[in-house]
């Protein structure tokens, strides 16, 4: 297992609670692009990194005829999605969701088996994007396509992070390392062509933000329950409320508009020839 899939399997409950909802507007985006395929008569949708199966219920609830296999590489993240689905769909509904783990540069599927793909803010994770894509075109049929949403490297500053830095900073703990993701695309030429190298054809891509609006309460809850858990989890108790305390108060602090959080995405889509 990867250390990615492994790190997954222990977040997975914090991020079903505090992550997805932040993707989830910029990832329904992704439907958007396979709309015309599904028109068309495409049944067979494979949810690449399903994650807490945003994408995978979405696609159901709006689609009465569509079948969708999730592929996960975290057995946590496969269980979520499956605990997700049960809550949100129905019986008839939810047979038509199955969920595996697997490697997205090893699927458990067959040449031509799948009429369209989709993923939302996983292919800056994988070891080898293109490995991750070649396979993705292996398993579409003629004419399938691939949509998906990831990061574009970006370096706005977000004022509540600052925030938080300068707080363990004082605590003795230290800021955190800039995150630096390996697998963020420079640019939307990127992207296009990174699709291209891949087999893609007629591949448009475009840039758009991520925006969500925290407030103190949810930033400092998605902080301290999923993003830096492992942080405050190891502080003594008298530590932890002392560091909690001052993090509230200078959240508190700021102006609301502060707690806007915008990133740089990109949405791509491309068609197996």
């Amino acid at each position: 297992m990867t250390d990615q899939a492994e790190r997954y399997d222990r977040i997975s409950r914090g991020y079903a609670r505090w992550w997805a909802p932040v993707l989830r507007p910029t990832a329904l985006r992704v439907l958007d692009r396979l709309e015309p395929l599904v028109a068309d008569g495409a049944r067979r949708v494979l949810d690449l990194g399903t994650g807490t199966a945003t994408l995978a219920v979405a696609a159901i609830q709006r689609w009465p005829k569509v079948e969708v296999v999730g592929i996960d590489a975290s057995a946590g993240m496969a269980e979520a999605a499956r605990a997700e689905a049960d809550r949100l769909l129905g019986p008839a509904d939810r047979r038509r969701f199955r969920v595996e783990v697997a490697f997205a540069d090893r699927l458990p599927l067959r040449k031509g088996e799948i009429d369209a793909a989709m993923s939302s803010f996983v292919l800056q994770l994988v070891p080898s994007r293109y490995a991750a894509l070649r396979e993705v075109h292996r398993v579409l049929g003629p004419g399938g396509r691939m949509a998906h949403a990831t990061w574009l490297v970006g370096d706005r500053r977000f004022r509540p992070d600052d925030v938080l830095d300068d707080v363990l900073d004082e605590a003795g703990i230290g800021a955190r390392e800039p995150e630096g993701r390996r697998g963020d695309y420079e640019s939307v030429e990127a992207a296009v062509g990174g699709m291209r190298r891949a087999g893609f054809r007629h591949v448009e891509a475009e840039r758009m933000d991520l925006v969500h609006p925290f407030d103190a309460a949810s930033y400092q809850g998605f902080i301290e329950e999923f993003d830096e858990e492992d942080t405050f989890a190891s502080m003594s108790r008298e530590e932890r409320r002392r560091v909690s305390g001052r993090f509230r108060e200078r959240l508190e602090a700021l102006p609301r508009s502060a707690f806007e959080l915008r990133l740089p995405v990109v949405l791509a889509h491309g068609d197996r020839g």
